[in-house]
């Protein structure tokens, strides 16, 4: 009898364990499914505006508004280069957010709506991309904010090409380790030369550690950037694209410069917010953790208090191992 009542004992205590993996199971898939809001999830790019890459929205989630990126038409007044549709992104003042480990476009005077190819990386060997870029008329390059809208960067390292909106214009801007002596910026099309019209890029790299490696620019079909040497760093390289704002602060602080006097005159300033202060004056600009510092103290002084709406196009994003696979140059 004891022998029975043991072995329906350990019986019981089976099917509870049981149930206990099913119920454990059903919550830990509702949560990748539906409670986490920084679930990756592949964006379906139509075959007229990218081929090539398999893209994902960069910090995703409750963070990602629909303006952020959309497949527009043309039949609908949007710039098209080729076919019937593009892709249009839209960052306005506020549009920061973070991912799912410690890093916050928030905290890091950063915003962006931007598409990453981080599950389709690249390890070595040569490639060809492409794609298409169109600024509308009233475009505003809001120097001293950095404008990225384009990117090949590292997995767990720093972005080794940028294409940024800098001071002049349109450039390219190489970092290949996060020393200060590999940092090296050109100027590819000036600020008046992108407005209101498409402009192709096309690139054929080589991805290597190795001094074979190369990177070239085309832009309209004219050569604009020839490098030659280490293309990374790390293992792995991925594809980047869409508006990414970095020194939100500094942008804020720059055309607010008078009434940054004036919040000094009153609260007082430290050693390094007078410095920050004189680099502003030269147009020079203080790093980011000095800006910031800066814009919390005398924000609310300023008059000018959001920072001006970026709207760009994309289209003809492709990418392959040879240059009759990309673009609008087959």
């Amino acid at each position: 009898m004891a022998k029975v009542t043991v072995m329906l004992i350990l019986k019981t205590i089976f099917q509870l364990i049981n149930k206990m993996k099913k119920l454990l199971g059903i919550v830990v898939l509702s949560l990748l499914l539906c409670g986490n809001s920084f679930a990756v999830k592949i964006v379906k790019l139509p075959k007229d505006v990218s081929s090539g890459s398999k893209f994902y929205k960069s910090l995703t989630g409750k963070y990602y508004k629909k303006y952020g990126y959309q497949i527009v038409n043309k039949d609908k007044g949007h710039p098209v280069r080729a076919g019937n549709q593009s892709i249009r992104f839209e960052v306005r003042n506020g549009d920061c957010g973070r991912d799912p480990g410690s890093w916050s476009d928030c905290k890091n005077d950063r915003e962006r709506h931007e598409l990453s190819g981080g599950q389709s990386h690249m390890t070595k060997g040569e490639y060809w991309f492409s794609w298409s870029i169109y600024f509308p008329k009233d475009h505003k390059n809001l120097y001293p904010l950095s404008n990225a809208f384009g990117q090949f960067h590292q997995k767990e390292g720093n972005p080794v090409f940028m294409f940024k909106e800098l001071k002049n214009g349109y450039s390219i801007v190489r970092t290949i380790t996060d020393k200060d002596e590999d940092y090296h910026q050109k100027n590819l099309l000036n600020n008046e030369e992108v407005l209101g019209k498409w402009f192709d890029v096309l690139i054929n790299t080589k991805w290597t550690k190795k001094k074979d490696g190369f990177f070239k620019i085309w832009i309209n079909n004219e050569l604009k950037y020839d490098y030659v040497g280490p293309t990374k760093s790390k293992s792995k390289v991925y594809q980047k694209f869409g508006v990414y704002r970095t020194g939100i602060t500094r942008y804020l602080n720059y055309v607010n410069l008078d009434m940054m006097k004036k919040c000094f005159s009153e609260k007082g300033k430290t050693p390094e917010e007078h410095i920050g202060f004189r680099r502003f004056q030269k147009k020079k600009y203080p790093g980011h953790k000095t800006s910031i510092k800066i814009y919390k103290k005398c924000k609310s002084f300023y008059k000018i208090k959001e920072v001006p709406t970026t709207v760009i196009y994309f289209d003809e994003v492709r990418r392959g191992k040879t240059k009759d696979k990309v673009g609008v140059f087959k």
